[in-house]
């Protein structure tokens, strides 16, 4: 319980304001009465001001109560789970000011209608603990609801990328290579770059990278990484030290989060690395071309994102970034799947949806995601090609998913590659964009009638499709709402 200064105005402004509401005694009023004037009373319920004892004291009569309650951390048992929520550090923890709000704001909000708004919380607080939910978990929430709320485009790091190309002296036409990029890395900020020792470190061979902060930093990188991977790596480095960010993780995979700025501040660097290294009027005009075509080509796809020596997930994810803003093809889902070879267990460990929660989405009931999605089935044909020793480049697929119970047309594009240090297990990365016929002009392949074509589900537990080749788990949750829809029905029946 942090029991600091910001704690105690919150919930002084919050007793002072609601216990006003109860006697129905407006600002005016008790301004009147407490001889304070009405904008410093204001703040003072906004939490904003912390009052002399003397003023308390006034405040305190002119309610009817007594100083010693009134000061007190004590809140009457209807508010008390908003109490606890402001002595918490969850306030501070949440990124309020990133979404327009403050701590005042929202004790403006507690104060207007407690009774509903203690049981919500009370309700969200029950939930998280149902789900075993961490902050964590709430920290990239977050960051997905920001991206979205920006359609994952962010001009001042785009024009921050432009300015570092001309500073440097790149050239936007080509991507730049691991070494260009660590050679900027060296001798225009000093951060040395050197090999993460796997003998020495065997216990941080799944580590990407790893920063060492001092008056002469090292960036201590895995031998085992690609050279596009490598270049990402040096490129989001480029990105914290060019954009000046010191609140940051120290390490290319989270171990320990501090506060949400710095799950943000890592975003803004991986997302200037993305920019840097595929160059957004190159692609918007490479995409545009290949939208044009009447016809799907997945080697030619394949070899877009070769171009730009772009892993599948880096490729993928910046075009996020650019159908909404310079095609306006907006109703996107990106997805992110793992899976270790000799076993059915898929995890979603990466997802971004914009206008809206598309299908397929994660869920937290360890339901089986349906195995008819293409972000699933192309991994078998990886396997193959691992097993057969053909494989080369990432294995891409383009799949037209119907959803059974509902009108949801997707096409989704999914490529596949093994991970990488950890090659014991695969990866699909997929780009999904909701079907319409205004889609379908920008996108020429679209409705080309040789796509690839299923009829899919959300999860095998909630899906209606009968004897389906691929079922992993019993319809269980359907056969739950057939059931209550029938006896809604038959209760009708009764009642009429």
């Amino acid at each position: 319980m942090d029991l600091n200064e910001e704690t105690i105005k919150l919930i002084l402004g919050l007793k002072i304001k609601q216990s006003r509401l109860d006697r129905n005694i407006s600002l005016s009023e008790l301004a009147e009465k407490s001889g304070i004037s009405i904008s410093y009373l204001t703040e003072i319920e906004k939490g904003k001001k912390q009052p002399k004892p003397s003023k308390v004291a006034a405040i305190a009569e002119a309610l009817g109560l007594t100083y010693d309650w009134l000061v007190s951390l004590q809140l009457n048992k209807r508010m008390a789970p908003i109490g606890e929520l402001i002595k918490s550090n969850m306030l501070k923890e949440l990124p309020l000011s990133h979404f327009g709000l403050d701590a005042a704001r929202l004790i403006d909000l507690f104060a207007t209608a407690p009774t509903k708004l203690a049981a919500f919380i009370s309700t969200l607080i029950e939930i998280s603990r149902s789900h075993d939910l961490k902050v964590e978990q709430f920290y990239f929430s977050a960051l997905r609801s920001y991206q979205e709320m920006h359609e994952n485009y962010f001009k001042e790091l785009e024009e921050s990328v432009e300015k570092f190309i001309i500073k440097f002296g790149l050239d936007p036409n080509q991507t730049p290579t691991d070494k260009e990029l660590e050679k900027i890395l060296s001798e225009e900020f000093n951060i040395q770059v050197l090999d993460l020792d796997k003998k020495k470190y065997p216990e941080l061979q799944s580590l990407r990278t790893a920063f060492k902060p001092s008056e002469s930093p090292i960036l201590y990188i895995n031998p085992k990484l690609t050279p596009t991977q490598r270049a990402f790596a040096l490129g989001r480095e480029l990105g914290f030290a060019y954009l000046e960010i010191t609140e940051r993780p120290l390490t290319s995979s989270w171990i320990k989060i501090s506060s949400f700025d710095e799950v943000l501040n890592n975003f803004e660097a991986s997302y200037f690395s993305g920019a840097l290294l595929i160059n957004r009027d190159r692609l918007v005009k490479d995409v545009g071309e290949f939208f044009k075509k009447s016809e799907w080509n997945g080697e030619k796809w394949g070899q877009l994102a070769l171009k730009y020596n772009a892993s599948p997930e880096m490729f993928l994810h910046r075009l996020t970034s650019i159908l909404p803003k310079f095609f306006n093809v907006n109703h996107i889902f990106f997805l992110r799947f793992n899976n270790v070879p000799g076993t059915k267990e898929f995890k979603l460990t990466k997802e971004l949806h914009l206008s809206g929660l598309h299908n397929p989405h994660a869920n937290f009931n360890s339901e089986h995601y349906c195995r008819r999605w293409v972000s699933l089935t192309i991994m078998d044909e990886l396997k193959g090609q691992i097993k057969n020793g053909s494989y080369t480049n990432p294995v891409t697929q383009i799949q037209f998913s119907d959803y059974a119970e509902s009108d949801s047309k997707y096409v989704v594009i999914s490529m596949a590659r093994p991970m990488n240090p950890s090659p014991d297990s695969l990866c699909s990365v997929s780009l999904g964009i909701k079907f319409s016929e205004n889609f379908a002009e920008k996108i020429k392949f679209l409705k080309s009638p040789d796509l690839p074509r299923r009829t899919v589900s959300e999860t095998c537990e909630r899906c209606p499709v009968k004897d389906c080749e691929s079922r992993a788990a019993e319809d269980t949750i359907l056969q739950q709402k057939l059931n209550q829809r029938k006896m809604t029905e038959k209760l009708a029946d009764l009642l009429n």
